[in-house]
Formats: C-alpha cells, structure tokens, sequence
C-alpha cells in the first residue's frame, strides 16, 4: 500500500508502484489542472512539488510527474496545482501572473505557478539558482517568455523580504501559500509504511526509463532505489557520493561548491531544474549513453565506483573501467551501483566542463568535455580528460593524457595533443551532428579547457593559427 498526502488529504492506494504519478493525480484523482504534454519530462505542463520530510522540516522540489514512479510519492507530500490555490484569492504568484499579462492558451500555466510557488517554498537554495531558473523546465508556446519573465522577477523581489527563520509562517502571511502547510511536518510523521519490494525493473526516480518505457513499467513490479543509496560524504581527502544522489544535490552542497567554484554553470547544462531535482548519478552511468553528462564529469576526475550485491558483499572499479560497449557495463546479477568516490584536488589543480548541444540548455549534447589537470613547477604532473559523443561509450582519453603528462603547458603542446585526440576517438554520423562537426566539436572542446584554465600560457589567436 502507497502511502502519501496529496495536496491536504492522507492518501492510501493499492495501485502498483510503477504508475505514474501524473496519470494517479489526473485519472484517480480527477485532479486536471497537472497537464499531460509531452511525457517525456520536457515540457514542465506536469510539474508537480514533492515535499520529503528532513529534521522536522520539509523540503519541496519540483519534478515533472509524468516520468515520475508513483511508489516514489510513498511518506511524501504531493502538492499540484489544486493544492496551492487559496479560497476565493488568487496567490501571490498568480496575481503577479495576472498583473503581467503572463498567460494566454494558460495550458502551461499551472505549471509554471506551481514551479514558482516550489521556488518561494526553498529554504537555502537561493544562493544557487534565481526565478528564472526555477521555471527552466517549463515550456510556453504563447507568450514570448517576456511577460513570464517580468511575473518571476516581481516574485523574486518580493521573496527578498523573506522571514528565513519562520518560512512557512511568513509564506503563509503574504499568500503564496495555504495554511495547511504548516501542518505537514505532524502529517508525515504518521506515515510509517515503507515499501521494500525488491523485485521487478530497478528505477531511481526514471528520467531515462520513464521516458522509454512508462506505459510497460506501469503494469509490471518495479524495485524502487531512490531513497536507498543518498549522501555526500567529505573526508580529508575523499569525497563519496551516493549513487541515487541527485544532481540538484550536488549543485547545492556547499563543500562542492567551494572545490569546483564554477560548479552552477556546469550543472545548468545539465538539463532543466526539475529533472536535475530527479535525476540520479547512478541513472546518468548506467543508462550508459555515450553522451552522459555527469559520466563525463566523474570520468575526469578519476573516479572509483562502489557496487554492491544483493547478498552485502562490496566491490571497487575504476569508473573508466565501467562502460564496456555501447549500452554494456559492469554490473554483474543482482548488483546495485551504491557510491562513486574521487580524490579531493589540492589548489595546483584545476577542473573544467564544457557541453555543446543544439540548444545552449535542456538538451542532449552532441559533444561534452571535461579534464582535471594539475600543474607543479609549471609542468603537468597528472591529467585526466574525458569526451562525450566521440566512441560508443563515454571516453576516457588516455593517450592524450598521457602525452601530456610532464609537459610544459603552451600553444604549441596543445596543438600536438589535439593531434593525438583525433586520433583516440572515432565519432560517428547521427542526428546531433555528422562525424566531421563532432571532431572540430571535440578540438574546440579541448583547447576551451586550456584557454579559460590557464589563460596566462595560451594564446587563442595563436592557438589557432597553429
């Protein structure tokens, strides 16, 4: 039995896990302001907030229900659209969509209120991402985006005078919210019925899966991990991430943002704010695409997998070990990833990403990069670098590394290690992008790392008129 409160109301279903949590809300429910568009997460018309309970408190994000397992909803709160309007008033979000002329077909309004409403609901992010961000995933075809624009940035400063110490109450006081609210904590203490099927497809919280196979997942058993493997855990001189971690998670851990100071605008390019609030590192590495971004990511860093069996027993694996083939990885029968660890870097050493897709933002890219390099003396002492879109799986290259390892950084260098690149990677022709635009993608690619981490040693100009 799934237990959960959906908007104000304790709700207990026996419908299968697998579900999705849009077609409970609008079918079971009959709750139709959640939109159905294009089930595949990309359009926001589904958002919904989810609230999960942490210290007394509880936190909400916003995720696209569509692609969401219903089982996932168990001990949370659900909150659509239905669940932020107040009696007889308009909310505070939605007046300032009225006052600005924000809507027109209004088909993809409430999901915009309801991102906006998640936005004003979040207790330490605002240091991380501002109004604009927190509606990245939401589409409109009317309005031009403009009068949306001027709706969040009234928002946001109205949110400026926010009470952080007393955030639901002051919520509450200038309507952006109902009082129930405040009540939630006491709600979801009562719930105390987890669900510990292990059986069926293994899903975190389905951005990949759901978008290929919802209707099948629907109907089957699903073994449901995205509570089971969370956490960011900092020693002297490790960092150990849980496997169901999510993006957002990384993006607002503050340790990490100190070690990769750019660490909001490499994460932007991962897809929009409600996927990066679902999505899983775990998922990102074993949908194995050759493209992953955050297979990337962690491939430069030299990263070292955690597996474990069903039966308890641990096993460790370079990452760069992992991917086999196209699609193929090291997961042996009835083994789960549970953790990716790296060294943390000292201050000789730098770390950059880079993406380039058919859209700046939410989109697939066609060629991304990243490299860790750390410089003594002036020479490099260790590099690793790592390519998306150039091989059948996600590219740790090697020999490049390796040719750079003890040299001195220059144009000329550079330009001799590109030579090498070309070399080591064999993209092919699909619909990002055809094998030649990819290898002059992964040259451009590879000389941004040098150009914007050691802009006092290259030239640009000189660089390409090598």
């Amino acid at each position: 039995m799934i237990q959960f409160i959906l908007n104000n109301t304790t709700v207990s279903t026996p419908e299968n896990s697998g579900m999705t949590l849009l077609d409970f809300i609008r079918e079971n429910k009959q709750l139709k302001g959640t939109k159905i568009g294009c089930r595949e997460g990309d359009c926001g018309a589904c958002t919904v907030l989810v609230g999960t309970l942490e210290n007394n408190q509880v936190t909400y994000k916003s995720i696209t229900s569509c692609i969401y397992p219903l089982g996932n909803a168990n001990g949370k709160h659900i909150v659509t659209i239905e669940g932020i309007n107040l009696t007889e008033q308009l909310t505070t979000v939605q007046h300032s969509f009225l006052e600005n002329y924000a809507t027109q077909c209004g088909f993809c309004t409430p999901g915009f209120i309801v991102s906006l409403t998640g936005y004003a609901l979040q207790q330490n992010e605002q240091s991380t991402h501002n109004c604009n961000d927190a509606v990245s995933g939401n589409i409109c075809r009317c309005t031009g985006y403009k009068s949306i624009e001027k709706a969040a940035k009234n928002i946001e400063h109205i949110l400026a005078s926010k009470d952080a110490n007393n955030q639901i109450s002051w919520l509450i006081k200038e309507g952006f919210i109902p009082d129930y609210f405040s009540e939630i904590p006491e709600k979801l203490l009562k719930i105390k019925n987890p669900i510990s099927s292990e059986e069926g497809t293994v899903v975190a919280n389905g951005t990949d899966l759901y978008v290929r196979f919802a209707d099948k997942l629907t109907d089957e058993k699903v073994h449901l991990i995205a509570d089971k493997y969370k956490g960011i855990e900092i020693t002297k001189n490790q960092c150990t991430i849980g496997a169901s971690t999510t993006v957002t998670e990384l993006l607002q851990h503050k340790y990490l943002q100190k070690l990769f100071p750019n660490l909001k605008s490499f994460l932007k390019l991962v897809s929009s704010e409600q996927i990066r609030n679902m999505g899983t590192l775990g998922g990102n590495f074993v949908n194995a695409s050759p493209i992953g971004d955050m297979s990337i990511f962690f491939l430069a860093l030299d990263s070292t997998l955690t597996i474990v069996h069903r039966d308890g027993s641990l096993r460790k694996i370079p990452f760069k070990s992992f991917h086999k083939d196209y699609k193929q990885y090291d997961l042996k029968e009835g083994e789960l990833l549970k953790s990716i660890s790296f060294n943390i870097f000292e201050d000789n050493t730098r770390f950059n990403f880079e993406k380039v897709s058919k859209r700046t933002h939410l989109d697939i890219a066609s060629v991304n990069a990243a490299c860790q390099i750390t410089i003594s003396n002036n020479k490099v002492t260790a590099i690793h670098l790592a390519m998306g879109g150039v091989a059948a799986i996600p590219k740790y290259l090697s020999k490049t590394a390796a040719f750079l390892n003890g040299k001195t950084i220059s144009e000329e260098i550079i330009f001799e290690a590109q030579k090498i690149l070309q070399e080591e990677i064999s993209p092919i022709s699909d619909v990002r992008g055809t094998s030649a635009y990819k290898r002059l993608l992964a040259r451009q690619l590879f000389y941004a790392h040098f150009l914007k981490l050691f802009p006092e040693n290259i030239e640009l100009k000189k660089l390409i008129t090598l």
